[in-house]
C-alpha cells in the first residue's frame, strides 16, 4: 500500500472519530431522558444489526475477496476470504469468552431487570453493583471499540466511500453501547454528567485504535494484509449483528418491531451504499 496523503489520513480518522463519538449520543438519551424508551432501544438495534449485516455481505466481505483474488487467484483467495471471515467470528467469540457476562456489552440486560432499576432502583437493585455494572461495560466496550476503530480507519484509508459505509454502521451500533454504559451509571449514582462523561469516553477508543494501530501497521498494509482484515472485519460485524443486536433487541421489543428495524436499516444502507457510488 502507498504512502497515504495527509488528506486521506485525515478524512480516514475523521470517520472513524465520528463513529467514536456517536457513543456519545447512547450517552445523551441517559443524560436527557427521565427513562429508556425500551421500544425505540429496540427498534435501533433491529437497525444497527440490519446496517451491519447488510454492509459486511455486499461490501467488505466482497471488497476483502476481489482484494484477495486478484493477488493469489479466485479458488485461494476464495478460501482466504471465507478463513478470515470465520476468523473473526472466532475472535470475537474469544474476546466475550474472557469477559465476564456481567460486565459484557454482549450480553443484555434482562427486560424486567431493566425496567426495575429504571422505575426502583433504589429499592431493587443494589446502587453499587449498578456502577460496577456500568463501569466495567464502559471498559468491555473500550476494549471492543479499539480495533473497530483501526478497521474502519483501514477502510477509510483504502476506499473512502466503503470506509463511511462502515462508519455509518459502527456508529449506529455504538450508540446502544452509549446507553448500556451511562443508564446504570446513571441509576447507580443520580449523576448525569459522570454517566455521560464515562460513556463518551468509552467510544474514544476507536478513534485511539485507530491512531495507534496505524502508527504501528502502516509500514505492512499491503493489499494481501487489507483483504484479509475487510474479511475479519465481515466477520465481526456479523458476530455483533447476531450475538448482540438482534437478540437484544427481540428482548426488549414486541411484535415486529425488531424485523422493522432490520429491514429499515439494510434499505437506509443500501440506499447510502448506492448514492455514494
Amino acid at each position: 500500500m502507498e504512502s497515504a496523503s495527509s488528506s486521506a489520513v485525515a478524512l480516514a480518522f475523521g470517520v472513524t472519530l465520528f463513529a467514536g463519538l456517536a457513543t456519545g449520543i447512547g450517552s445523551a438519551l441517559a443524560y436527557f431522558a427521565r427513562r429508556t424508551n425500551l421500544s425505540f432501544l429496540a427498534i435501533s438495534l433491529g437497525f444497527s444489526g440490519g446496517v451491519m449485516v447488510y454492509v459486511s455481505f455486499t461490501e467488505i466481505l466482497r471488497k476483502g475477496e476481489s482484494l484477495l483474488v486478484t493477488l493469489h487467484g479466485p479458488t485461494t483467495g476464495a478460501w482466504m476470504t471465507a478463513g478470515g471471515f470465520f476468523a473473526g467470528l472466532v475472535t470475537m467469540a474469544i474476546i466475550d469468552w474472557l469477559v465476564p457476562d456481567t460486565s459484557n456489552p454482549h450480553e443484555f440486560t434482562p427486560r424486567e431487570e431493566l425496567i426495575d432499576y429504571q422505575t426502583h432502583h433504589d429499592a431493587t437493585v443494589p446502587q453499587a453493583k449498578l456502577l460496577r455494572m456500568g463501569l466495567f461495560s464502559a471498559l468491555a466496550i473500550a476494549i471492543h471499540n479499539f480495533p473497530e476503530g483501526l478497521a474502519t480507519f483501514l477502510a477509510a484509508l483504502e476506499d473512502p466511500h466503503l470506509g463511511v459505509a462502515i462508519g455509518i454502521a459502527i456508529a449506529i451500533h455504538n450508540i446502544p453501547e452509549g446507553i448500556s454504559v451511562s443508564v446504570p451509571i446513571f441509576y447507580a449514582t443520580g449523576n448525569r454528567r459522570r454517566a455521560f462523561g464515562l460513556s463518551f469516553l468509552s467510544g474514544l477508543s476507536e478513534p485511539v485504535g485507530a491512531v495507534v494501530g496505524y502508527l504501528i501497521l502502516r509500514t505492512f498494509l499491503t493489499p494481501g494484509v487489507l483483504g484479509i482484515t475487510f474479511a475479519l472485519v465481515a466477520g465481526v460485524m456479523v458476530y455483533i449483528s447476531l450475538d448482540e443486536l438482534l437478540p437484544t433487541a427481540r428482548e426488549y421489543g414486541a411484535g415486529h418491531q425488531v424485523l422493522g428495524g432490520l429491514l429499515a436499516g439494510m434499505a437506509v444502507m443500501a440506499l447510502s451504499l448506492l448514492l455514494l457510488k
